[in-house]
């Protein structure tokens, strides 16, 4: 008896998955953790700034490929895999970077503190990157930890003569390290532990001046940057044509 495929419109296929390894990790302070993984990554390539791309992470059995059902991806027994969404780092040859906060209980960190050279995974993508406006007068770009990655991407994508102010909010050990860029501002503040995540972002960013025509992209957990969204379209009358808001994570949310 074949199941019944639930009710709505079916979605269209995600890219499958191609199967990698882990070539080495690297500990990049406290907070941070550098997975370099190794396989047919060069299909990744060129992709634009800001991109994202699936991490399928193993079972406690093994890596299993799942299938797509219409509307979700599921495992053989019915489960849904561990599937996290991350920024891909540097390629160099036929190995690749991800970046890993290592944050809360979750089963992304969880993996990356116990990942060996050879351990699978398997990636998929890439999602949409940032179209950068080379015209753009000057840009705002903002986010937490988990955005350092994507907001690195940017800085390299922007023309260097066009002003960017950043605002980073990270805990000790997760500072972002970029090079020196010209016409740049970074400000890190520090997160509150006793405030939501994503307090200290959206209070300095409300705070920071945005000049005329400038283009803001911002990145993070989901319910701050909707504050961040709606301080900016409702109450300083950016454009919403300026502006991309990305919700990368959901405090409380753990996963799986």
């Amino acid at each position: 008896m074949t199941e019944a495929r639930p009710p709505g419109r079916a979605r269209r296929p995600p890219p499958p998955f191609v199967p990698v390894t882990v070539a080495g990790v690297e500990p990049l302070g406290d907070r941070l953790t550098r997975v370099h993984v190794t396989g047919d990554v060069a299909r990744f390539a060129g992709i634009e700034p800001a991109a994202s791309l699936r991490v399928l992470l193993p079972e406690p059995d093994g890596l299993e490929i799942p299938d797509w059902n219409g509307n979700e991806f599921l495992l053989t027994d019915g489960r849904r895999p561990g599937i996290r969404t991350l920024t891909p780092g540097t390629l160099a040859g036929d190995t690749m970077a991800l970046d890993v906060v290592m944050h809360g209980e979750g089963r992304l960190p969880a993996w990356a503190a116990t990942a060996r050279p050879d351990s699978p995974l398997a990636l998929s993508g890439p999602g949409s990157g940032y179209h950068v406006d080379s015209e753009a007068p000057a840009y705002l770009l903002g986010g937490d930890e988990t955005a350092v990655p994507a907001i690195g991407q940017l800085l390299g994508a922007i023309p260097g003569g066009v002003p960017v102010a950043v605002v980073v909010e990270a805990r000790p050990g997760a500072a972002p390290r970029w090079p020196e860029r010209p016409s740049t501002s970074v400000r890190t503040v520090p997160s509150d532990p006793d405030a939501p995540p994503g307090a200290a972002l959206v209070a300095t960013i409300a705070t920071t001046e945005i000049a005329p025509a400038a283009r803001v992209w911002v990145a993070g957990e989901a319910a701050a940057v909707q504050r961040v969204r709606k301080d900016l379209l409702e109450g300083r009358g950016v454009p919403r044509a300026h502006c991309t808001i990305r919700g990368y994570w959901k405090h409380g949310r753990a996963g799986t």
